[in-house]
């Protein structure tokens, strides 16, 4: 039986270890890394998966971050990930588990943040992540513009435009 625990219940070398492994050595030039630099991770938003051995076998942060729009409005919003599984322990169901529980410890009330991330539209439309309302959004490093998603109650509500970045409110 596998087990979901708060993050900060986790030694923090191994959660590197864990993303090192996940994402290869270069991690920090990805722009996620630039978009949420400065911030810290939000503790209630951040679990890791334990297998039945009690291993750790994957993980899910949350961070601080603003989309600034044309007129210099700061709109908050919880950037999601990374969300990482030991390459071996993929498909088991650790990503899907870790993502629901953050899910459920944000909520999805009309005055709940939108959440942002960079993945693969495919997987993340499973947890209702679009990329429609992102395409005028611009990021400090290279992206590709399908792989920014948001999911939020009305997206309708979104900036249209605008620098997705650190919040720093």
């Amino acid at each position: 039986m596998s087990s979901l625990i708060p993050l900060a219940g986790v030694d923090p070398q191994m959660v590197e270890d864990l993303l090192d492994r996940a994402f290869g050595p270069g991690r920090f030039q990805r722009t996620a890394y630039m978009v949420r630099q400065g911030t810290e991770a939000l503790p209630a938003l951040s679990f890791a998966a334990l297998d039945e051995d009690e291993l750790l076998v994957g993980t899910i942060q949350a961070w601080p971050v603003a989309l600034t729009d044309a007129e210099g409005r700061a709109h908050p919003m919880i950037m999601v990930g990374p969300v990482a599984v030991l390459p071996e322990r993929q498909g088991e169901g650790y990503g899907t588990a870790l993502m629901l529980a953050q899910q459920q410890a944000i909520g999805d009330g009309p005055a709940t943040l939108p959440q942002v991330l960079i993945g693969d539209a495919p997987y993340y439309g499973k947890f209702g992540f679009i990329a429609a309302p992102t395409q005028g959004w611009s990021l400090p490093g290279p992206y590709e513009k399908d792989r920014l998603l948001v999911r939020c109650a009305n997206p309708a509500v979104l900036p249209r435009e605008g620098m997705l970045g650190p919040w720093r409110g």
